[in-house]
């Protein structure tokens, strides 16, 4: 029965996005929208597939940032989720500045990164870990303090120490926020290394949409476009997939459910 539901709810955002498509064909088709404006889905899909290999090569490079300012920003994360937690004046002191940071809009920052670092991989890097630490680590945090007051006192009380408070405690119940957070910044760590790619750099997915679109290739520009969607999906995916490795428990007991 639960199999069937599931099955059910995929094919609600399945009809609905092959609707979509269809109006999209149609629309270009009939030439409401001129296609110098608007390819259409099968220019589209014809421009992925002539610009298969191409598009590959400037992927792995916009991955290899990505997944680069994502490790670190994972570090950064649990380093400054533990020191916040740890220490109160520091928290006090740390947080408003982390909110402040995240109203800075990332295209103003791509561009001083860009002249500050030069035009290889690091500016790339930067901007993805400006873009992604702070989900992870105000989840991490949230997760942290939310603890269950009584069963760290418990623990003090049989003589556990600090990191193994953490350990069989506070970091149990700051996973499944982590994770959210971690959906969240694999996202965006994809967008983060095309936007500072746009303003200089020799290859990605950024510097290849910016060449399209000087030339007028509209249907490779949209093949970049899902191209950066399907990524960020198999992402996503495989940290979902991460997640029920590392807490099992929790989709067990779902499962039940």
């Amino acid at each position: 029965m639960k199999k069937l539901q599931n099955i059910t709810n995929k094919l609600y955002p399945t009809a609905l996005l092959l609707f979509l498509l269809l109006v999209w064909h149609m629309v270009t088709e009939t030439g409401f929208v001129p296609k110098f404006m608007l390819p259409s889905p099968i220019d589209v899909i014809r421009a992925f597939i002539n610009s298969f290999s191409e598009l590959m090569q400037h992927a792995a490079v916009s991955l290899t940032e990505a997944f680069g300012g994502l490790a670190i920003s994972i570090v950064l994360a649990f380093s400054i989720a533990l020191l916040m937690d740890r220490f109160e004046a520091l928290y006090k002191a740390v947080h408003p500045l982390l909110v402040v940071t995240q109203t800075i809009p990332t295209v103003a920052l791509a561009p001083l990164l860009v002249l500050w670092l030069g035009y290889d991989m690091a500016p790339k890097i930067t901007l993805v870990v400006l873009t992604c630490f702070f989900p992870m680590t105000i989840a991490l945090l949230g997760g942290f303090k939310s603890s269950d007051t009584d069963a760290m006192n418990l623990m003090r009380a049989m003589g556990a120490r600090k990191w193994q408070i953490y350990r069989y405690i506070k970091l149990p119940n700051a996973l499944p926020g982590f994770f959210s957070g971690l959906k969240i910044s694999v996202s965006y760590s994809i967008v983060g290394a095309v936007i500072a790619e746009w303003l200089g750099g020799n290859s990605g997915l950024g510097v290849y949409m910016t060449r399209v679109r000087k030339s007028y290739a509209f249907d490779k520009m949209f093949a970049v476009i899902f191209l950066i969607i399907i990524l960020s999906l198999l992402l996503m995916k495989c940290v979902g997939l991460l997640e029920r490795r590392a807490m099992p428990w929790r989709h067990t007991e779902e499962e039940r459910n």
